[in-house]
């Protein structure tokens, strides 16, 4: 496989889970973890991506200030989040996870509805504050440098503190059966503490992430009560999911 096949592989695969390891994208494509090493630097020298300890992290997902172009599926994103934004209702107490996706909802909340928002995103928090009338509550703990989000065990004991009417989540992997996977430990249990934290959970997933999963499990699906994409509900690539106890937007 030439270098410019391999690079292009790469920065889809970043541009679509937000993150990827060197190890995975190496078994991906059956080659060394130094030939993809080299690739990674290589990337990050163009700023098509940034190089992180052991992969490498979209620039959509590293910046609020990143320009729209940087921004994979970003239609698609846009169509989702204004399927969302029709779930809100005035005086909701919500959660709004971090993510390229979750940012765009952020983006769409209409400034004249009056809500309560959960985050634990620096992006999202930062976006939130230009809504009046939005009150904003950062759930804090140790930031990671490549999501810009909190974890650890001070996260999880704010988020046990709190119920929320409907938090809006995104993910790296999606199936039917196996459910909703990471491949980041901690964030999967900041995630299990988010869905424990609300009466409903929304899962925003561009479709290109169905059918997909990763090593550590942070939800079976029908712990989802809504899903929403891009696609019409009645798409026939959501027939797996429509078999689950699960509604389509």
């Amino acid at each position: 496989m030439l270098k410019e096949e391999r690079q292009h592989i790469i920065l889809n695969e970043v541009a679509l889970h937000n993150k990827v390891l060197l190890t995975d994208i190496a078994e991906l494509l059956d080659v060394s973890i130094d030939t993809i090493r080299r690739d990674v630097k290589e990337l990050d020298g163009e700023n098509r991506l940034r190089k992180v300890h052991g992969g490498a992290i979209s620039l959509g997902f590293t910046s609020s200030t990143v320009q729209n172009a940087n921004i994979y599926a970003l239609e698609e994103k846009r169509k989702i989040a204004e399927k969302a934004v029709t779930m809100l209702k005035e005086g909701g107490v919500i959660f709004i996870d971090g993510g390229t996706t979750c940012l765009e909802l952020a983006r769409q909340i209409p400034e004249t509805i009056k809500l309560t928002c959960f985050t634990m995103s620096l992006q999202v928090a930062m976006e939130l504050l230009s809504k009046p009338n939005v009150k904003v509550i950062f759930v804090g703990g140790e930031i990671s440098p490549d999501s810009q989000i909190s974890v650890g065990l001070n996260t999880i004991h704010q988020l046990s503190e709190i119920q929320v009417d409907y938090s809006f989540i995104g993910t790296g992997y999606v199936d039917s059966i196996f459910g909703l996977t990471e491949f980041d430990w901690d964030i999967v249990q900041v995630k299990k503490a988010v869905i424990k934290a609300s009466k409903k959970t929304v899962l925003l997933s561009i479709s290109e992430k169905l059918n997909s999963q990763h090593r550590y499990k942070t939800c079976d699906i029908n712990a989802i009560n809504t899903m929403i994409t891009e696609l019409n509900p009645n798409n026939n690539l959501l027939n797996l999911f429509r078999n689950q106890e699960i509604h389509l937007l």
